[in-house]
């Protein structure tokens, strides 16, 4: 058959099948996340889906259309979580070809309340207003059911580098990414209303343009602190022969030098790229001392608390003492740090033997004369509203992570963006050390103040910024986009009781 029979012979079946145009949009919907930031494709997809919605035949061809659009996206958004699999592909090669799948097609029922409220509304402008509060409800729902995984939510999609994201990120201090999500669905929405849609398009992008551009003249302060990130670009996985581990370690040392040399008040080193137990370590710790002196080193490292009890940690050395302070991680990454209860088979790298012991929880650390920083290590900082200890609100925020395990893909770079919106929600200044990069401190405005790109060994030092005042989202936390998102819901389902048709809806 010949290529230009056979594409028109693919068009007409997917035209039959509603459930593949739903899969196609989705795919494309996925575009307008980080790092493309193909915004205008929600345009587009967001109408298609309600409309594949509000003409689904029964609930069972609903069910369909709503999990093939969340496959769609979750399977263009997510096919980075294939990277760290083929780290261990020896052991988990089976897996290779079902990890992002596996992982798309769970995240995809998050995509059916929505679609199921949305189709009980016989209206388009209901329809809308349903599916948008009831989209961010199941986004909360996401960040919490089974451990929890807060990605690819359309907030982010606001996070692009530069000036045009600094001024849309603004209202996250009021509402979160939660927030932003709400109101990218609602104006992706509109162009079902022609030109009154795009009229009303218009005019909100330009209020929220308005209010992040008069946000972004809220002056900041500074610390007098200068910070050193080391971002080593140590491969992965690992090598733990002994002349490697050596290796690693005179790097890490050499780059600290590097950092004092250039005027650093601390030394940040990136999640576990410490190749020695610093807590337990007495030899390691007077290496380090030799070096670094009484200089603070806030450093990523494992710790043994006990032959079954590994912790993923943030070590704060200064001398040869013990650590000043020690965190813990508590949110533990599925599969990567700990397998879930309910699956029966161990899928997590054979050196985590069972998996790490998780922390207590989100805490403030005041140490070493630094100002009063809330640690978080690896994907932590992606779980808006839970991860600073507000009874004690710190001055900084500090992750140290290590995304080489994903490579060059687009994982790294969306999980830059969160850095970014958790800046910006809480008001404070977010430090971000990351083994391979993006390593990079940000103002409380969630500007990018200085920074190290993706697969780059350097050292960074740069002023520590001081924090705003708490922000709206920090003193109500996600209590209030939940209640913004009901709202919304509220609104659409009084609206399809109390309107008639108007010229500025549409026939179902």
């Amino acid at each position: 058959m010949r290529p230009r029979r056979m594409m028109g012979a693919a068009r007409a079946w997917v035209a039959q099948r509603d459930w593949a145009q739903a899969f196609l949009w989705g795919v494309l919907s996925a575009g307008a996340l980080p790092p493309v930031y193909g915004l205008p494709l929600l345009l587009f997809a967001v109408p298609a889906l309600l409309g594949l919605i509000g003409r689904a035949p029964s609930i069972a061809r609903l069910f369909a259309i709503a999990w093939c659009y969340g496959f769609g996206l979750g399977l263009a958004g997510l096919y980075w979580i294939t990277e760290p699999v083929l780290t261990e592909a020896s052991t988990f090669w089976w897996l290779v070809p079902f990890a992002a799948p596996l992982m798309a097609a769970a995240v995809a029922c998050y995509a059916i309340p929505p679609a199921l409220a949305a189709w009980a509304c016989k209206r388009p402008l209901p329809r809308l207003l349903v599916f948008a509060g009831t989209w961010v409800v199941s986004n909360l729902a996401q960040q919490f059911m089974f451990s929890g995984f807060p990605w690819n939510f359309w907030g982010t999609d606001w996070a692009v580098p530069g000036l045009v994201g600094n001024v849309m990120l603004q209202p996250a201090a009021l509402v979160s990414v939660h927030g932003l999500t709400l109101a990218t669905v609602l104006l992706a929405g509109l162009p079902m209303f022609g030109r009154r849609g795009l009229v009303a398009l218009v005019a909100a992008l330009a209020l929220w343009a308005g209010y992040g551009a008069e946000r972004l003249k809220t002056p900041v302060g500074t610390t007098g602190v200068n910070l050193a990130l080391v971002q080593p670009d140590f491969p992965e996985p690992p090598d733990y022969s002994r002349a490697a581990l050596n290796m690693s370690w005179a790097t890490l040392l050499n780059m600290s030098q590097a950092g004092l040399n250039a005027g650093a008040d601390a030394i940040v080193w990136p999640e576990g790229s410490s190749p020695w137990l610093l807590p337990n370590d007495v030899n390691a710790r007077a290496q380090l001392a030799a070096v670094t002196g009484t200089t603070p080193v806030l450093a990523g490292t494992l710790r043994e608390v006990s032959p079954d009890d590994i912790r993923n940690s943030l070590a704060v050395m200064a001398g040869p003492v013990p650590p000043l302070a020690i965190y813990d991680k508590w949110k533990l990454v599925p599969f990567g740090e700990y397998t879930p209860k309910w699956i029966p088979l161990k899928i997590i790298p054979a050196m985590l033997g069972q998996g790490f012991t998780p922390g207590a929880g989100p805490e403030t650390i005041s140490a070493a004369g630094l100002p009063p920083f809330g640690p978080e290590i690896c994907y932590e900082d992606v779980f808006p509203g839970e991860m600073v200890d507000e009874a004690h609100r710190p001055d900084w925020i500090l992750t140290v992570t290590d995304d080489a395990w994903f490579g060059d893909s687009a994982g790294p770079r969306q999980h830059f963006a969160n850095a970014r919106l958790r800046a910006v929600e809480e008001g404070l200044p977010f430090v971000r050390d990351a083994n391979s990069g993006e390593s990079a401190v940000i103002d409380p405005l969630g500007r990018v103040m200085a920074s190290l790109p993706l697969d780059y060994k350097g050292v960074l030092v740069a002023p520590l910024p001081g924090p705003l005042a708490p922000t709206l989202f920090s003193r109500l936390g996600l209590k209030f986009p939940f209640m913004l998102a009901l709202a919304v819901i509220l609104a659409g389902w009084l609206t399809s009781r109390l309107t008639r048709h108007t010229n500025f809806e549409i026939d179902r």
